[in-house]
């Protein structure tokens, strides 16, 4: 026994074309079958109409009897001039002159109530006549005349059956019938499994992806629907793939940086116990490193943190005036070891005004991470500039160093998440950068970097006045 899932695509499309070629054979068998004979009825009907109006457009004109004769003779019908008598009128040969035929009494009686009651002047019904096996088709019309009486315009066609037609057609339908149907299951078949074949295929890949593989490739289809969904699962595989790689890193790096402050907190917490415990020069010196690592762990702690609440909006931006000169100022403070023990030069170039607006302690954190960064990536050239220009409906900020520089292919890359460009560097975890990109995004402020590898970087930002 086949196991056939009815709520999977491959079925449903198999059964909807299945439907579909059922109404369609329904739809002829209805038009071929059931309504051919009122339909034959209302061809006829329309034809003889037209005959009939179209002789009495062209009575009264040259050639007219010649147009009866060749009319009733192509058409297959009984074509009639009366008097208003009810005598024929034409055509005539000479036996009728003689006898001066007549339409029947009755006949002609319910031809011309009929008539009377047409809002046209013609009319057109059928009448059964016992003698007759089928019905005949009557079209009356006035042709008027205007030296004399008016004529009548007399059709009578009879309706052939067309039992034999419809048995004929009833064989061929059977026949057609049967050749759709298999036709069907077998076009329904191959389209379904040509259509459902490449999502099956993305759903495997789908879950080679779930178990850790990011290596996988989605494969296209026939369609552009399949292509552009592989194209974005493609991407996505990607995405996810640097997320890991980022991921692995930043636990390289949170390890290391955790690592080693623990480290020298723990050895140095065991030398006050064991050697300096009485020697105040000593166990000062060592409570000072053990304070200055805890405040290094105090700091990565604060980044991971102060990253997770601006991306996740919970830390929000409150806007207001402030003076970014002396936010800088305020921060360049914190670098005064920089300046003082390993021989940076700071240099500020800016108005003693230039007023933004915008979170200032968020912006503080920017210019603080954005300084730092230029420090951890300088070489033997450790001058730093800091340039501020007041613009006309904005305030430009921008730190150049005189660095390593980052290489064009990864400056894009420079914002995501715990991204570092020397993986080698043991400088940071790669969050600073990206607790930047984030606060500037809530900002809408315009931001960016400019680099030459081996020639030092600029990073820059903008914020309305």
């Amino acid at each position: 026994m086949f196991n056939i899932d009815r709520k999977s695509l491959k079925f449903k499309m198999w059964t909807y074309f299945i439907i579909f070629a059922a109404a369609i054979m329904l739809l002829l068998w209805l038009l071929q079958i059931v309504f051919i004979n009122s339909y034959y009825e209302t061809m006829k009907t329309n034809e003889i109409k037209r005959i009939g109006n179209s002789l009495v457009r062209e009575y009264g004109k040259e050639g007219f009897e010649d147009l009866l004769y060749t009319t009733s003779l192509n058409e297959g019908i009984v074509i009639n001039i009366l008097d208003q008598e009810g005598r024929l009128v034409y055509p005539l040969d000479l036996i009728d002159i003689i006898i001066q035929p007549r339409l029947d009494y009755r006949l002609y009686m319910e031809f011309l109530v009929n008539l009377s009651k047409a809002e046209n002047n013609y009319v057109v019904y059928t009448r059964e006549d016992p003698r007759l096996e089928n019905p005949t088709l009557i079209y009356g019309a006035i042709l008027e005349n205007p030296q004399g009486s008016n004529y009548f315009l007399y059709i009578k066609s009879t309706l052939q059956p067309i039992d034999s037609t419809v048995n004929v057609l009833k064989d061929q339908l059977l026949m057609v019938t049967a050749i759709s149907f298999v036709l069907a299951l077998i076009l329904s078949f191959i389209i379904a499994g040509k259509f459902t074949r490449p999502i099956e295929n993305i759903t495997e890949a789908a879950k080679k992806l779930a178990e850790g593989n990011y290596n996988i490739q989605f494969e296209k289809g026939y369609y552009t629907e399949i292509d552009n969904l592989a194209d974005t699962l493609n991407f996505a595989t990607g995405e996810l793939s640097k997320t890991e790689e980022l991921r692995r890193d930043l636990i390289a790096n949170v390890s290391h940086d955790l690592r080693t402050p623990l480290t020298l907190i723990k050895s140095y917490g065991e030398m006050i116990r064991d050697i300096s415990g009485n020697d105040e020069v000593k166990r000062n010196s060592h409570i000072k490193t053990i304070i200055d690592e805890a405040d290094r762990l105090t700091r990565l702690v604060n980044d991971l943190l102060d990253l997770s609440k601006i991306q996740s909006g919970i830390d929000k931006i409150k806007l207001n005036k402030f003076n970014i000169r002396e936010t800088t100022e305020r921060v360049l403070e914190r670098f005064h070891y920089f300046k003082n023990e390993e021989g940076f030069v700071f240099t500020l170039n800016s108005p003693k005004k230039a007023m933004a607006l915008g979170d200032e302690e968020k912006i503080e954190q920017v210019i603080y991470n954005l300084i730092s960064n230029a420090v951890n990536y300088s070489q033997d050239e450790r001058e730093i500039v800091i340039n501020i220009l007041d613009r006309e409906e904005e305030v430009y900020f921008e730190v150049i160093d005189r660095g390593v520089g980052i290489p064009k292919e990864e400056l894009p890359n420079i914002w995501d998440r715990y991204y570092k460009v020397d993986k080698r560097a043991k400088v940071g975890t790669g969050i600073g950068l990206s607790i930047v990109k984030s606060i500037l995004v809530a900002h809408k402020a315009q931001f960016g970097v400019e680099s030459e590898l081996g020639k030092g970087s600029k990073f820059y930002f903008t914020l309305r006045k």
